[in-house]
């Protein structure tokens, strides 16, 4: 063996049992194990969160009414007084955080009191009704948890690590480990590098087994063996797909356009407006809650699954869905849409079957799949993260070209991606307020 070849061996020899290396990594092995437990506990509290709103409903529906609108109202004024930066879906602080060199901005996005008002006020909107779900609040969880990794272990790589916490988010909020990997490429980073790849397989993995420890394996929205056969199904394909597209579009542009007009409406006086909008928010949730008999209440996983089994479709669950999911967004209180958005889908899908008829099952994975990739703009996701969560593999094909209609029905109608434009709005907002500091190029690591 050369000289030079003994040399590097003694290099790599030296790397891998350095004391400092092996440090970093347990902290960052630490970090990803709790991305994952808090997921699990997260879902808990959620679940309980909705649990108890329908027990207050069971005494009289009609208390929707006051608890929603007061519910919204609390949780608008503890986000803005307490947790400010902990509100909407979390994913857009979680991109906008990657831009910025300067850590003290990241620090307003990203941070473990922003963890903990992002779970606290979640489930306090879940617990008044809110059409939210806890996925899209568990990338900003991750991501938090993640960038103060890298400071504790002083790692580095901070923007890296901010990308391999929002992966090990969805994966363990979704149990979809594939999910989460294309998620940090498609939607998070558009744009990867091999030196990233590693940080974030290893999170989604981590965080992956903690949660298979605790609950085991399972799909999300049940298991379906629905397939398509004949013309009549393979042409609801397209119908599911541009529909599905066009009315994730039309949501998009109505949560951006409203969220531009509600900014300029609360600026004179910023929390007592914005207390006002939530209050008149939660009663619009509370409304469209009454008119579909409770179904448009929470994150609509259990109308989702029903339509997805087949069972319990009505043709009005779509359109109050995205009603209640588009009131909730515009409220400004913390919670996601990844949820609300396959609920949305299912019942779409569910509603053509009804007109059209077919598999209520196929065409429910259909619809999730169209109208999901028609609100986010990101059609690899919505394919893989939704046959991962219905384990139907006889629908692989069918799924992805309802994903990529929905996406180019919703790139015509609507060329702007709806987190990466909230995202710009956030990093607007801190530049306004630090002008001294510039985002940092858009890269992977």
């Amino acid at each position: 063996m050369s000289s030079h070849s003994h040399s590097r061996l003694r290099r790599s020899q030296a790397i891998w049992l350095s004391r400092r290396m092996w440090q970093r990594r347990l902290v960052f092995f630490s970090g990803a194990l709790a991305v994952g437990l808090i997921s699990i506990a997260f879902a808990t509290m959620a679940r309980q969160s909705e649990a108890v709103f329908d027990r207050v409903l069971a005494i009289s529906p009609w208390l929707a009414l006051a608890i929603s609108p007061i519910g919204f109202a609390l949780s608008a004024w503890l986000c803005r007084t307490y947790f400010p930066g902990a509100q909407g879906s979390g994913i857009p602080q979680a991109i906008a955080a990657r831009h910025f060199r300067d850590s003290r901005r990241r620090q307003a996005l990203l941070s473990l009191k922003l963890t903990a008002g992002k779970v606290l006020l979640t489930c306090v909107g879940l617990g008044c009704g809110a059409s939210i779900g806890r996925e899209g609040p568990t990338v900003q969880v991750g991501a938090s948890l993640m960038l103060q990794v890298a400071r504790w272990g002083g790692m580095g790589r901070e923007r890296g690590l901010i990308l391999a916490g929002s992966a090990a988010g969805i994966a363990a909020a979704f149990n979809t480990p594939l999910a989460g990997i294309v998620f940090a490429i498609e939607e998070m980073g558009r744009a990867f590098e091999l030196r990233t790849s590693g940080l974030v397989l290893s999170a989604v993995i981590l965080s992956g087994l903690a949660s298979l420890a605790i609950i085991g394996d399972y799909s999300y929205f049940g298991v379906t063996q629905a397939e398509l056969h004949g013309f009549r199904d393979w042409a609801m394909v397209v119908v599911a797909g541009v529909g599905g597209g066009a009315l994730g579009s039309l949501f998009s542009s109505l949560v951006l356009i409203g969220g531009t007009t509600f900014r300029r409406l609360i600026a004179p006086a910023p929390t007592f407006r914005a207390i006002m909008i939530a209050a008149a928010c939660g009663l619009v949730v509370a409304i469209t809650g009454l008119l579909s008999h409770g179904a448009t209440y929470g994150t609509g996983y259990e109308q989702a699954r029903a339509a997805v089994e087949g069972t319990g479709v009505t043709w009005y669950f779509a359109p109050l869905k995205l009603i209640a999911t588009l009131a909730s967004t515009l409220s400004g209180i913390p919670g996601g849409i990844f949820a609300p958005s396959l609920a949305v889908g299912a019942g779409l899908g569910g509603a053509l079957t009804l007109a059209f008829g077919g598999s209520v099952g196929a065409l429910a994975v259909l619809g999730m799949a169209g109208y999901f990739a028609g609100v986010v703009q990101a059609p690899i996701t919505a394919f893989v993260i939704i046959i991962e969560m219905t384990s139907n593999h006889t629908m692989v094909i069918p799924v992805m070209i309802s994903a990529i209609l929905g996406y180019g029905t919703s790139r015509l109608i609507n060329p702007e991606a709806l987190y990466h434009t909230m995202a710009h709005a956030f990093i607007e907002d801190l530049r306004a307020r630090a002008p001294k500091v510039e985002p940092a190029p858009e890269a992977a690591g």
